[in-house]
């Protein structure tokens, strides 16, 4: 019998995480869920059993980091593994001429360091133990996806902070996966569009509906189970390397 492949998921305790955690523990997986302290991560790991370990992480810190890749380690000798979902967003003009307020630079510093720093981080100290792993039937060690968004390719107005941290995400795909191209170690991104997640409950009804309309098909804001689908489609296609995949139902925006 084949050893329990051992995935390791960031922004894990709600929507696109969640979902992703969710399909691999169906799938077989071991899986180490990474999110804030004040999350509910402990709870949903709790209800899944004995194969998913919450470790509390803020993916900007290098000790919250190591400590969930140690207990990859710990546990389980390896990781096989890494989705990227932790991240933040803003709705912030670069100024509001009619109060004479610029863009907080804080806030925007914030988003960065969240989207961006907070999955490299998570990359750079990952890797270290993903390559470490013996090759599988595919000659690969390890996958690693990280999830930007619509904003990189249409950022509307107000999106400032999140368009530039969804392009940076993109830009390092294929860099990324040159890095680490040596180790036999894949890495793609996913771009959604709009997700019906905790970070869209606070839109109206009229609001979701006019999206949804947006969309020329299906015509409804994305299922979190269908980022999670494309997380092991990724994982199942050994060829697809560097690749950033939109998944969004054909929407755009203007």
């Amino acid at each position: 019998m084949a050893k329990a492949l051992v995935g390791l998921v960031t922004g894990a305790a709600s929507g696109l995480g969640k979902a992703t955690v969710n399909r691999l523990v169906n799938d077989g997986y071991k899986v180490i869920m990474c999110d804030l302290p004040t999350s509910s991560g402990n709870t949903i790991a709790g209800s899944l059993g004995s194969h998913v370990k919450f470790v509390p992480t803020d993916v900007r810190s290098e000790t919250d980091v190591k400590k969930a890749v140690d207990t990859c380690q710990e546990l389980y000798g390896k990781v096989n593994l890494i989705v990227n979902c932790a991240g933040i967003s803003t709705a912030r003009k670069t100024c509001n001429f009619n109060k004479g307020s610029p863009h907080d630079l804080q806030e925007f510093s914030n988003i960065l360091m969240v989207n961006v720093v907070g999955s490299f981080n998570v990359i750079r100290l990952g890797a270290a133990l993903m390559g470490k792993n013996e090759v599988d039937e595919n000659d690969q060690r390890g996958v690693i996806i990280n999830t930007s968004g619509f904003a990189a390719f249409d950022g509307q107005m107000g999106q400032a902070a999140l368009a530039a941290s969804h392009g940076a995400l993109n830009s390092m795909t294929l860099t990324i996966a040159r890095d680490m191209a040596s180790q036999n170690i894949r890495h793609c991104t996913i771009a959604p569009g709009l997700f019906d997640t905790p970070l869209t409950d606070f839109l109206p009804e009229k609001v979701k509906s006019f999206f949804s309309d947006m969309t020329p098909f299906p015509k409804r804001l994305g299922k979190p189970e269908e980022f999670a689908n494309l997380v092991v489609s990724i994982v199942n296609n050994p060829f697809l390397n560097a690749e950033v995949i939109r998944l969004d139902g054909a929407l755009r925006f203007s």
